[in-house]
Formats: structure tokens, C-alpha cells, sequence
């Protein structure tokens, strides 16, 4: 277990989305559970307070606290797809579980978190910098789910 974890807060369902984030992502796992020794705001003795997860390599940490926080934009995962078929497994996965697509290639899950899918070509394209970021910027601001095609389209410079 790494020394430094990021924190989720979730009202009721740390479980449930660790239990996801395992089955959807490589080198993802739920740790241990630990339930509530006592009452606390918004919860019993005995409930799940805390779960212990790893997300792509990313050490986890969920606690059921109360409906008082809420997820926002300012956090998210960013998920690195080496092709469109990965990209669309993912996108789809979070979708496909009551979460909500949003601009740019970032979806939200049915829990509120911010997930950017991003396809390595994105990637590649920005750090090249100058024209080919710059027109792979622009066919990326317009997407949804991110394609792959129109990127490396935009890259080469032939995007309509």
C-alpha cells in the first residue's frame, strides 16, 4: 500500500464503484472493506465506511461519508487507450453504467467522477506541439467520446 492515496468521497456506494473501477480497468483491485466501529453522521455501526481500491495502478481510497460532497470537474482520472476499440471499451463501460457523456472526451460515472478516455495519438499530438497540436486541439474540443480517426486525421493536417 502506498504511503500517499487519493481520497473519493462517496454518500453510500465506495463499494459498488470500487467493485467497478476492478472489473473495468487493467491493474485496478478492491482492497479491504473496513465497516464503521460507530455511529457517524449519515450512517450506523457496521456499515461500510471505508474501501480500499486501485485504479490503473492509482492507490484509492473510498469513504462513504454523506450526500454533503459532491464530485466535480476539478478531479478526474485520465486513462491513457492506445486505439479506438480501447477507448470505446471504457467510454462505454462508465456510460453503459448510468454515467453521462460531457465535452472534450470526459464522462462521468453513475457516482460523479470525472474520467478523461484519452487516446495516446491525443497525447502525442500535444506534446509535438506547433501545428499538429494545435489542429489536433481543435478536432478534440468538438468530440464527445474521442475519436481516434479524426486526431490522426487532424494531425496529418487532412481533417475536414
Amino acid at each position: 500500500m502506498s504511503k500517499n492515496r487519493i481520497c473519493h468521497w462517496y454518500d453510500r456506494d465506495a463499494e459498488a464503484a470500487a467493485r467497478f473501477y476492478a472489473e473495468t480497468f487493467p491493474d485496478s483491485r478492491l482492497g479491504r472493506i473496513i465497516h464503521a466501529p460507530g455511529d457517524f453522521p449519515d450512517g450506523r455501526e457496521g456499515e461500510v465506511l471505508v474501501v480500499e481500491f486501485t485504479v490503473a495502478g492509482v492507490d484509492c481510497i473510498g469513504l462513504n461519508g454523506c450526500p454533503a460532497f459532491r464530485q466535480t470537474e476539478a478531479f478526474s482520472f485520465q486513462i491513457t487507450t492506445e486505439d479506438q476499440e480501447e477507448t470505446d471499451r471504457y467510454w462505454n463501460a462508465i456510460i453503459g453504467n448510468g454515467g453521462r457523456e460531457s465535452d472534450c472526451g470526459w464522462c462521468k460515472d453513475r457516482w460523479g467522477l470525472s474520467w478523461q478516455i484519452t487516446p495516446r495519438t491525443l497525447l502525442d499530438a500535444m506534446a509535438a506541439g506547433g501545428e499538429e497540436a494545435r489542429r489536433a486541439f481543435g478536432a478534440m474540443i468538438t468530440m464527445r467520446k474521442r475519436d481516434v480517426a479524426a486526431i490522426d486525421a487532424a494531425r496529418r493536417g487532412d481533417a475536414a
